[in-house]
């Protein structure tokens, strides 16, 4: 238990109670230097493990410290060690049915140790372990089969999936009913709660679970119970993955562990709650938010995952070509007036809005933001975190942060009336105004601040753009395949060139078998001229709105995002996806 303990604070960056801070070196350790020279592993993280390890005298192996204080991935283990043991990684899709393994070795062996029988034979079997020096194991499976052992490493979210598989169908078998387990649970008495939740193989799927999530790029993991079954679920690049299936007696444990990482209230079931945590993968802070709201099998729970440490905060690799991105920075260097930027939930508007803090944070701005939530921190930029339960809403701050004498203003979302006046007073009394809505192209967001009671006349004074986008996949480069379209697809990229080649999504190792890896910004913008403005003060719909746009050489989503199929980057059946062009 004290083990466990220091590794939590210590995953959470913080120093071990009474911890020596005398040298230990990880050069003792063959792993440690493998995966140290391999790049994997930084030395001062490297000393970090050797240092828990030595002053608490731990019997867990190195590697498994590494993984718990999430500095390595379990692929990275599995790699290091084939390469100091000389022996092959065989990954789970290699893997035979386990429905013949001996009746000699039990399925509680398999799980406790961590390894899988893989081929069984006359005179020897072949064990897949996550940790192939472990002697005693090795000898105890000698004894056991009386067969000679050879070794291979595997992945340990793998091994533990397939023995997971493996002992819910036995206990199937055997007739155990979950009833059985929910019982176990004391799922009503919040401390034996708490307790599960503390315990190792409970904080081992969780932080595989996460682990998981960063491997494959995901931006959120969705844990659902249901009846019979408990969802994960991962979305990678704007669209959901199913993977691992944990028991269903498991969900509760596995809420309240999280819940607990964000210090949530595990004893509170019936109604929504939100927070937030740190944690380190491999070797990487971050940012984790968490939602959870009441469903009738259980708390449904969505994680966001926010790598601080890997987000492009400029326009260009979010997607903005170079036509459109000099025309906005020349927007943004105006000394006051409002900027939107427009889309629906989960279409990359606050990372646009972010590239933009991050081009005008300079010394001789002052610049505050209104958030909820603050979802990256930019260092020279003061930004508020909103608090509804103690009356801290958008409104109320941004009344008391235009008394903070600043030149810009970000608001994370305008969404109801008064918002929306203040931030058009900002603008008229020489702020340069940032800020996002909810509308489904750049000139329906004119329509929803008239909407909003805002006037035309004032309306026309201040906003001086709005971009609208979405996020489409973009193209694996390893295996993209480029064909030749038929002519009526070819007729849709009139009036642009003809397009000779396009390419099309395949699939390879390198994105899972999906064909796309990574995502990519489709853009709309609309300069606010006097044409526009004639318009919006004749009280004109949308419609007409986009259409002189659209005739002064503005762009829709559906055309830059052909633009970016001509080049390459994506598919058209991507385009359509997410765009309203049939």
């Amino acid at each position: 238990m004290r083990v466990r303990q220091e590794i939590s604070q210590i995953a959470r960056g913080n120093p071990s109670p009474g911890e020596d801070t005398g040298a230990f070196s990880y050069g003792e350790y063959p792993l440690c230097v493998s995966l140290v020279e391999g790049g994997r592993l930084n030395a001062v993280d490297a000393e970090r493990a050797v240092r828990l390890k030595e002053t608490q005298q731990s019997d867990q192996s190195i590697g498994t410290i590494l993984l718990q204080l999430g500095l390595i991935s379990d692929r990275d283990l599995a790699t290091s060690l084939a390469t100091l043991c000389k022996v092959p990684v065989i990954e789970q899709k290699a893997y035979p049915d386990l429905s013949h393994i001996s009746e000699n070795i039990s399925t509680n062996f398999l799980k406790q140790h961590r390894l899988v029988v893989y081929e069984e034979q006359e005179d020897h079997l072949v064990a897949i372990m996550v940790d192939p020096t472990d002697r005693y194991v090795i000898e105890a499976l000698e004894l056991i089969s009386g067969k000679q052992i050879r070794l291979a490493v595997g992945i340990a979210s793998e091994i533990d999936e397939v023995i997971q598989a493996l002992f819910s169908d036995l206990m199937k078998e055997e007739g155990e009913d979950d009833a059985g387990m929910e019982h176990q649970l004391l799922l009503d008495d919040v401390e034996q709660l708490k307790e599960l939740a503390s315990e190792a193989p409970v904080i081992k799927m969780v932080n595989q679970i996460i682990q998981r999530a960063v491997s494959t790029k995901a931006s959120d993991i969705h844990i659902e119970p249901f009846e019979h079954s408990l969802k994960v679920r991962y979305r990678v690049d704007g669209l959901l993955r199913e993977t691992e299936t944990p028991t269903v007696n498991l969900a509760p444990a596995l809420i309240s562990r999280i819940k607990i990482m964000a210090n949530l209230n595990i004893a509170e079931r019936r109604l929504p709650q939100d927070g937030r945590f740190k944690i380190r993968v491999h070797g990487s802070t971050l940012d984790m938010r968490v939602s959870t709201v009441p469903t009738l099998h259980g708390e449904s729970m969505v994680l966001r995952l926010l790598q601080r440490d890997h987000v492009n905060l400029d326009f260009a690799s979010l997607g903005f070509d170079r036509t459109i991105e000099a025309r906005l920075l020349q927007i943004l260097d105006r000394p006051h007036g409002i900027v939107v930027v427009t889309g629906p939930t989960g279409s990359g508007k606050t990372t646009s809005l972010y590239a933009a803090l991050n081009y005008l944070n300079r010394p001789e701005h002052k610049i505050l933001t209104v958030e909820d939530p603050v979802e990256y921190n930019i260092e020279g930029v003061n930004q508020i975190q909103v608090k509804p339960s103690i009356g801290l809403d958008f409104s109320s701050a941004l009344r008391s942060i235009v008394r903070q004498d600043p030149d810009i203003i970000m608001i994370g979302e305008i969404r109801d009336q008064e918002t929306a006046q203040i931030a058009v007073q900002s603008a008229l009394t020489g702020h340069l105004v940032l800020s996002s809505l909810h509308t489904n192209d750049a000139a329906g967001s004119i329509t929803r601040f008239l909407d909003m009671g805002i006037e035309a006349f004032l309306l026309t004074s201040t906003v001086n753009a709005v971009v609208a986008q979405r996020l489409v996949r973009k193209l694996c480069p390893e295996c993209k395949s480029p064909y030749h379209p038929a002519p009526e697809i070819a007729a849709r990229f009139d009036p642009f060139p003809g397009p000779a080649t396009l390419f099309k999504a395949v699939g390879c190792e390198h994105c899972s078998g999906s064909g796309y890896r990574g995502r990519s910004a489709i853009i709309e913008m609309i300069e606010l001229s006097e044409g526009l403005r004639s318009l919006i003060l004749q009280g004109k719909d949308k419609n007409a709105l986009a259409a002189c746009a659209k005739s002064e050489g503005a762009r829709s989503m559906y055309e830059d995002g052909l633009q970016k199929v001509m080049q390459g980057i994506t598919t058209l059946e991507e385009v359509l996806r997410v765009t309203q062009e049939s």
